[in-house]
Parts: structure tokens; sequence; C-alpha cells
């Protein structure tokens, strides 16, 4: 399986801050936000990953993320000179995709919950079909929101609709079979004038072959593309790290347990910041795992 973090657009809703700099790669609070999405993909497993992004933004990604070796991945990266809809990406990415499946996850989306690793490790395990998942909000016409019948099974797809039927938003996570890119290739604009994946979705829903996971209560996830939700996920992200000790999404460690890299990988990669807590940590993973080998 494939990975594609989608990181376009204009960053409209975070100006001032993006006047300068991609909001994918602002801080929430020790890490660059796009590192949290890359995470996500590394849990499922995922090694190739490509990164949409805009032409004058490609440089700014390409000195934070590299060529992925360092990691034991390998990235690639699509150039979106203009924002035209989420569903561009499987226009933009079909020769990367090569009919081989692929997760799609939006670049300001941060997910954390018990168990959460084990959730995507089996959606990358389907067969066939696409997987999404849903969370329960407050106010869904933000986003695309799923309807479920009585047994849990989804009924409807819509974007951002002005009368929700229901208040499960669509997370920005999507994993998709083969067929994708033959099921996008005659994506055309929406009311709104984009290329809606929800469009996508739409379509394996009308194949019978669309399941929609609800995230639980210990389950965190944030759309975190406004000045409000970008705060709320650094506060969220370092009281955990400081109560329990422990750095999450951090793509080094990750990509160590996942057998990417070897421990003196690891280790050199804290050296190299071992000024501040985050190459600190780092550094004592690999003497932990040293000392018990």
């Amino acid at each position: 399986m494939k990975g594609i973090i989608v990181a376009g657009g204009q960053g409209t809703r975070l100006r001032p801050l993006t006047l300068a700099v991609n909001k994918h790669l602002l801080p929430i609070f020790d890490k660059p936000l796009v590192y949290y999405p890359l995470s996500v993909l590394m849990f499922a497993g995922i090694r190739e990953v490509a990164v949409m992004c805009t032409p004058q933004d490609r440089p700014q990604f390409e000195k934070v993320l590299g060529n992925g070796r360092q990691w034991g991945m390998v990235f690639t990266y699509l150039e979106q000179d203009h924002a035209r809809g989420v569903g561009e990406v499987f226009l933009l990415g079909r020769d990367f995709i090569d009919r081989a499946p692929v997760c799609v996850i939006l670049g300001d989306n941060v997910f954390y919950g018990h168990g959460f690793p084990e959730q995507l490790q089996a959606a990358g395990a389907q067969p066939a079909g696409a997987q999404l998942f849903a969370y329960p909000v407050a106010d869904p016409r933000d986003f695309g929101v799923v309807e479920f019948d009585v047994d849990g099974q989804a009924v409807s797809l819509e974007e951002k609709p002005a009368h929700p039927k229901s208040r499960y938003a669509v997370t920005g996570l999507y994993f998709y079979d083969t067929q994708v890119c033959d099921l996008a290739q005659d994506l055309a604009p929406s009311a709104r004038g984009e290329l809606e994946i929800t469009t996508v979705n739409q379509s394996y829903l009308r194949l019978g072959q669309l399941q929609v996971t609800e995230l639980g209560r210990g389950t965190f996830w944030m759309d975190a593309g406004t000045h409000q939700s970008l705060l709320e996920a650094s506060q969220f992200v370092q009281t955990l790290q400081e109560r329990q000790g422990f750095v999450i999404s951090a793509p080094e460690e990750i990509a160590w347990r996942k057998s990417f890299i070897s421990t003196d990988q690891l280790r050199k990669l804290g050296v190299a910041m071992a000024g501040n807590r985050y190459g600190q940590y780092l550094c004592s993973v690999a003497q932990r795992a040293a000392s018990l080998s």
C-alpha cells in the first residue's frame, strides 16, 4: 500500500500565519503539523509516500522531510499548482499510485488514540473497497457528513451540508483499493467548484464497497486548520507528552518501532537534535533499547 499526504492550498483560514509558511509546516507543539499525518501512514505500515503540495512550497517540504531515507522510507512530491479540491489527488497521483492500494490523508489532520494503530493496520489489510472513519462533532456543517442506518451501515455521504443528516464527520483519512483512480478519472467540479473526494466515496457507496468505522471516545481527532484548532491541538499534545513522558507522532521513533531503521540509526537521529527535549527523548529510547539487546 502507498500513502499520499494532501498538503496543498493557501491556508487562507490561518492567515497571516501562512503568508510565508505553508500551514502544514506550522508547529503543533514540538513538531511540524505534517509529522502527524505522516505518522498515521507509518503506523499503517506504509513506507512509500507522496506529498501533494504547491510548487512554491515544495522546497520547504523537501527541507523538512527530505527523501524519507532517514526514516527508512521513500518520499515523492506531487505539485498542485492550483487548489482544485482533494479529489484531484487521484489525477495528479495516478502514476504514483500505479494501481496499488492507497491511503490518502489530509495534511492538517491530527489523530491519537489507544488501539488506533491496530485500526489502521486492519484498514490497510482490506482486500477490496474503501474504508473511512467517522467522528462525532458538535457542528458537522464544515465537514463531509456520513449518515448511518439502524445497523450502523453508511447510507449517505454529503460534503459540508447546510442541514446535516447526522453529527458524524468523515475524517480526512481514506483507504482505497486498486480501482480508485478509475472511479475518479471522470470527476467533475461540484457546485463549490471543486473536485470532491466525497464524490469518490459516494461511488464506493453505490457499489456497496464502502465501510465507515466510527472512532470511539478514546480517540482524539482534529482538523487543525484554524487558529483555534491549531492551538487546541498543540495544547493537547503538550499536556499528553508532559504528563506521560513520551513523544507522540515522532517519525523517528515510529520508524524504529516498525523496524524501518535500526537502533543505531535512531540514536544518530536523536544525537543530531540532542540540544532539545525532542532529540533527548529519541536518545533515551535508543539507549533503553540498546541496554535490553
